[in-house]
């Protein structure tokens, strides 16, 4: 059974080995409300993960550590025990989805770890292991499902409560559940009146789907850039957790998770990964009630696949009014382009890229169309620019 003493003798455990990493106030993410950070995303192997994983493998027995572990991961998990495996110096096998990232791999492998690349998503990694585990013996390290690796993410609990003493309340990344549900056990055990919001990719929304429905449910697929929660079914012991300390659960686009992932990195100067940007995500389009509240966002990770990065920039630029595409239907004759571009320059966008082409069938014969990319501040921004381009007779379609 998950008890406050064992969370505290897995803060103990992990004292040596971990970060107790910081909490940084960040006042612009949501100007209603007083947001602060806790920069989980720094941890070692760059996510909180490490420290479930570590005091699930401090308790096994001599034997369980000489077969061996197997665990299955969308990465983050993979790397703490990995991570955990090998100072403890016990062999590691570790099944991941085909699909993860390379650097994710690769960083699983850096730590001494036995990769196996399963087709198909966590869950089909999943399966793969508990087939390994039956066929060769190993102990089986569950990523979420598991009461020591629950009180090892419970952890974190401890230290916000000693780091933002009058908070009142914490957003939570939820995948499987185990992190939101140590979490929640040790704040509410100690501050009831503290308020635990859960929040889940849109794309993958199990738990929030098995809350509102008062049972578990399995999910047919998922979808979204939040890779490290992208699971299908919660376990049993976090939904019975999740059902009892946590207040609310919610969910967030990939559109939202990639303007949060932007400004995290613009204002802060933090590197997050999709599910790390989910608590951040929910704060910036007040998916629950914070506002004049003390709140603290968990951002769970740092592992963002690179190769990716580039496109959610651009996703969060898009969702943020820092950039749109502005199509003109203009007469095609001299000094067109350049009154469109002088109205942008006098309202202070910055055009960065302009396609021109001669009219499709049904239009004027000599009508064309201007499409523009513009770099703008936000959304007031661009409706300021489009106003003034039909107050000077430009045409702007498909708006």
């Amino acid at each position: 059974m998950l008890t406050l003493d064992k969370i505290y003798h897995a803060r103990y455990v992990l004292k040596k080995v971990i970060r107790e990493t910081d909490v940084i106030h960040a006042p612009k993410i949501n100007p209603e409300s007083d947001i602060y950070l806790k920069t989980e995303n720094l941890q070692i192997t760059g996510s909180f993960k490490v420290r479930g994983a570590y005091y699930k493998m401090s308790q096994l027995s001599e034997e369980e550590k000489a077969r061996g572990v197997i665990a299955c991961s969308a990465g983050n998990h993979a790397q703490g025990v990995a991570l955990s495996a090998q100072k403890n110096g016990i062999k590691a096998v570790i099944c991941l989805p085909d699909g993860a990232p390379i650097s994710k791999v690769e960083a699983t492998k850096s730590y001494g770890a036995e990769v196996c690349l399963v087709k198909g998503v966590y869950d089909d990694a999943y399966a793969e292991a508990l087939r390994q585990r039956d066929e060769q013996g190993y102990t089986f390290i569950h990523p979420f499902d598991d009461e020591n690796v629950i009180a090892g993410q419970g952890t974190i609990g401890l230290e916000l409560l000693e780091q933002v003493a009058d908070m009142d309340a914490v957003i939570v990344p939820v995948g499987g559940g185990g992190l939101i549900s140590g979490l929640a056990f040790a704040v509410k055990s100690l501050n009831p009146n503290i308020k635990v919001y859960g929040v889940q990719a849109s794309g993958a929304p199990s738990m929030f789907n098995s809350i509102h429905d008062h049972k578990i449910e399995c999910l047919d697929s998922v979808s979204t850039i939040a890779d490290g929660i992208a699971v299908k079914e919660p376990g049993e012991n976090t939904f019975k957790y999740v059902s009892e300390y946590v207040d609310d659960i919610v969910t967030v686009t990939d559109d939202e998770i990639s303007a949060a992932i932007l400004a995290l990195m613009e204002q802060h100067k933090l590197v997050t990964e999709g599910a790390g940007a989910v608590s951040v995500a929910c704060a910036m389009f007040n998916k629950v009630p914070i506002k004049n509240k003390k709140t603290v966002c968990l951002l769970s990770g740092g592992n963002i696949d690179v190769t990716i990065l580039s496109r959610v920039i651009k996703r969060g630029l898009l969702m943020t009014g820092r950039t749109c595409s502005l199509n003109i239907e203009l007469i095609d004759k001299p000094g067109q382009l350049l009154g469109v571009s002088e109205i942008i320059a006098r309202h202070g966008g910055n055009v960065i890229s302009i396609h021109h082409e001669r009219a499709n069938e049904g239009s004027a014969v000599n009508g064309c169309y201007l499409r523009i990319v513009l770099e703008t501040r936000n959304y007031n921004h661009i409706e300021e620019i489009k106003n003034a381009l039909r107050e000077n007779g430009f045409k702007i379609v498909n708006d």
